[in-house]
């Protein structure tokens, strides 16, 4: 399913419809987010700007991602 549809599904009116689509975009969204986080430390980015970069703490990033990478 492509962006647009799945924004489409996620504003549409079947409850049903919409919360697949919005889970689906959370998982979009969860593995953008390490894709760019491994990036960024293989840049040499600490993880300060990397949290500062998605507005939350380093302790949070760190956390989340220090496992995966």
């Amino acid at each position: 399913m492509t962006q647009q549809a799945l924004a489409a599904s996620a504003a549409g009116d079947d409850p049903a419809e919409g919360l697949r689509a919005v889970k689906a975009m959370r998982e979009l969204a969860d593995r953008l987010e390490t894709l760019q986080v491994e990036r960024a430390r293989r840049l040499g980015w600490s993880w300060q700007e990397i949290a500062d970069a998605l507005g939350v703490t380093r302790q949070a990033v760190h956390k989340k991602h220090n496992r995966r990478i």
